[in-house]
């Protein structure tokens, strides 16, 4: 397959992403970095991190471990940035116009200067670092039962990533915490399901290196990754359950799905080939279908029209009382982002907030008066972070198609619309390789393969139109 080069950086001059940080933050993150990292010891705790391959900016270390008597204990270690983050400094101004870390194939654009997020507060195997310690302890069905939080000193054990993990876990000797990470996760997702949470398995679109350019994979997340999600939805659970019972914090909302989305989901279930028990949650069926298969692709794209509407919600103080409806749709419950302050601006405010409630002490006054703020400034930079990827993955597919305009492929119908107004009938379709989604005119079999002719690869519009044959 042919991998061409990519000029990604039409996508920042497009979307105004920020360039170098400038010199006063680079100084006072220097300065900052050279700090010492301070909390109760805790060194003693075997932590380890697990990331992508190759990641630097690293959020959480885990520990895990069995209780006596029956149960669970989780150990989360979440990176400390506010002990490196002076309020009302000049890294804390730049953070609030960055929002988040905006990630693009040919490098990311962070969300504070590298000698901090690569540096002094990634947690890093061998070092002492400083972080805010999340210990949640679960009885044997994977309720919790007691949650404890502090400002600690880690040092973690060792640098894994989720590919080795995985192939530690099928190897057949896995050590003990990969076969804890794997059974708790396990129950943390099964229960999950039973309370109406909705995972969504999809495969990822990528641009990823090949030689001296460009190619497009779908890769489906790793089940160790899918492990690995649910410790950081207990905390985020955790998290909520502070907050709400504090009057004070920001959670991450989505309404729930609505019952005629449900109806219309499980209308489509049977064409599809998709078994729906009587009395099964949309989480629990979702969890069952093959993301592999066109016909299971293609369900769970329908499914995805049930988590619409995530939001940021504070409360407390000028925000306003606890609103009514706090949950998160697609986690089935109350939810809030605390693990990864190194790449989202909110995670550093809501665990200084979560601190203070634990601690039974005012939320401090910079922490407080940014909650409100936050929702709009989060959902920006979530829309311009969200816009650099879909961007990035037109890119890359206008390119690797435009020398192919007039050919012939088979297709899986991942959607389908009828005709409206001008618009013609069609929907989306999905190309095995390369990994490509786009539209396609025509009457097309939800589920289906047929063939499509590729009429349209525009790189300079980022346009791919695909007609059935």
């Amino acid at each position: 397959m042919w991998a061409p080069q990519i000029d990604f950086s039409v996508l920042r001059r497009e979307l105004d992403l920020p360039g170098e940080f400038p010199a006063e933050v680079i100084a006072e993150a220097e300065r900052a970095a050279a700090g010492t990292p301070a909390g109760v010891d805790r060194t003693e705790v075997p932590f380890v991190t697990i990331d992508p391959a190759g990641s630097q900016d690293l959020d959480q270390a885990m520990h895990l471990s069995r209780r006596d008597g029956g149960g669970y204990r989780v150990r989360y270690a979440i990176a400390d940035v506010a002990s490196f983050v002076r309020p009302g400094g000049a890294v804390e101004a730049e953070s609030w116009v960055r929002g988040q870390t905006v990630y693009l194939p040919d490098g990311r654009i962070p969300l504070h200067p590298p000698v901090l997020s690569e540096g002094a507060v990634s947690l890093f195997a061998d070092v002492e670092r400083a972080a805010v310690v999340w210990t949640i302890d679960l009885d044997a069905d994977g309720v919790t039962t007691a949650t404890h939080l502090e400002r600690a000193r880690v040092r973690s054990r060792a640098k894994l990533d989720y590919p080795s993990v995985q192939r530690e876990l099928a190897g057949g000797n896995p050590s003990e915490l990969v076969v804890l990470l794997a059974e708790i996760g396990t129950l943390l997702a099964r229960r999950a399901a039973e309370r109406g949470a909705v995972n969504l398995p999809l495969p990822a679109q990528e641009v990823e290196r090949d030689g001296d350019g460009w190619r497009l994979v779908l890769r489906a997340p790793l089940p160790v990754e899918e492990h690995n999600a649910q410790i950081s939805l207990l905390t985020g659970m955790a998290a909520a359950r502070i907050m709400l019972d504090g009057g004070v914090g920001m959670l991450r909302t989505m309404p729930a799905p609505k019952p005629e989305a449900v109806a219309k989901l499980r209308a489509a279930a049977e064409p599809l080939g998709v078994h729906w028990p009587a009395g099964a949650t949309v989480g629990a069926v979702v969890a069952s279908v093959d993301p592999g298969s066109p016909r299971g692709a293609a369900f769970l794209d329908q499914a995805a029209e049930l988590l619409r509407g995530a939001g940021y919600t504070a409360f407390g103080g000028s925000a306003g009382p606890v609103p009514e409806e706090t949950g998160h749709g697609g986690v089935g419950a109350p939810y809030a982002h605390v693990t990864a302050p190194l790449r989202r601006l909110a995670d550093r405010y809501v665990t200084e907030t979560c601190l203070a409630l634990y601690e039974n002490r005012p939320v401090p006054r910079w922490a407080l008066d940014a909650l409100p703020r936050l929702p709009k400034q989060m959902s920006t930079t979530d829309r311009l972070a969200s816009a650099a990827d879909r961007g990035a993955i037109d890119l890359a597919e206008a390119v690797l198609l435009h020398v192919r305009v007039g050919e012939s492929f088979d297709v899986a119908v991942l959607d389908r619309e009828e005709a409206s107004g001008k618009r013609p009938a069609g929907g989306t379709v999905a190309l095995d390789d390369p990994a490509v989604r786009a539209r396609c005119v025509g009457d097309l079999p939800l589920g289906g393969r047929v063939q499509a002719r590729l009429a349209v690869a525009d790189p300079a519009t980022r346009t791919v139109r695909f007609e059935r044959v």
